[in-house]
């Protein structure tokens, strides 16, 4: 029996430049769709970049009809004005998906690395070269948020398919409660 196919959206948040990718998961195998930026830096007053991540945001979920929203958390960082705006752009980016109806969900840096790579710590190009063989993607884009906000969507599509996602979808609250709900199927 053939599932039915989920499709991601990923989202790297930024106010100059703002990474989105969207893999279409037809069973249990993720194909790339669609993997570019929104270059937001021509743009001078943050209010017209953020109208504009709200528009490319919308513009994808029309045309995509994405199931799921995933982004990328902002890090904390040292310059409290850059974490400022870049909280605006990921509220706009999340907004727009909330008021589609997409569940949204947020993974942090380090999660989205580890998932991707087996290490919180890996850096960009890590990444990027674990994403080309999972994916069998040729040619590297231009920019990191492109391949930054792949990898958030990879990294949702992992979460949503491991055993543990299927059992918080079925009421456990993790393996503890899974196991202490299911005994006998505990090996000793």
């Amino acid at each position: 029996m053939q599932q039915p196919s989920n499709i991601i959206l990923g989202i790297d948040p930024g106010s100059t430049i703002m990474g989105y990718a969207l893999i279409k998961v037809s069973n249990g195998q993720p194909q790339v769709l669609l993997m570019d930026v929104l270059k937001l830096a021509s743009y001078q007053d943050i209010y017209e970049r953020l109208e504009k991540i709200h528009t490319k945001v919308c513009e994808l979920i029309r045309l995509y009809r994405p199931t799921t929203f995933a982004i990328e958390a902002p890090f904390f960082g040292k310059n409290v004005q850059s974490m400022l705006k870049l909280g605006r752009a990921q509220g706009v980016a999340i907004a727009a998906a909330m008021q589609a109806g997409i569940l949204v969900t947020e993974y942090s840096p380090k999660k989205v690395k580890q998932s991707i790579t087996g290490n919180g710590n890996a850096d960009k190009d890590q990444v990027w070269k674990m994403l080309q063989r999972t994916l069998n993607i040729a040619e590297q884009p231009q920019y990191f948020d492109a391949t930054d906000a792949l990898a958030v969507a990879l990294c949702h599509y992992y979460q949503q398919s491991s055993p543990l996602a299927a059992a918080t979808s079925k009421g456990f609250k993790g393996w503890d409660d899974f196991i202490a709900k299911n005994e006998a199927r505990v090996k000793k």
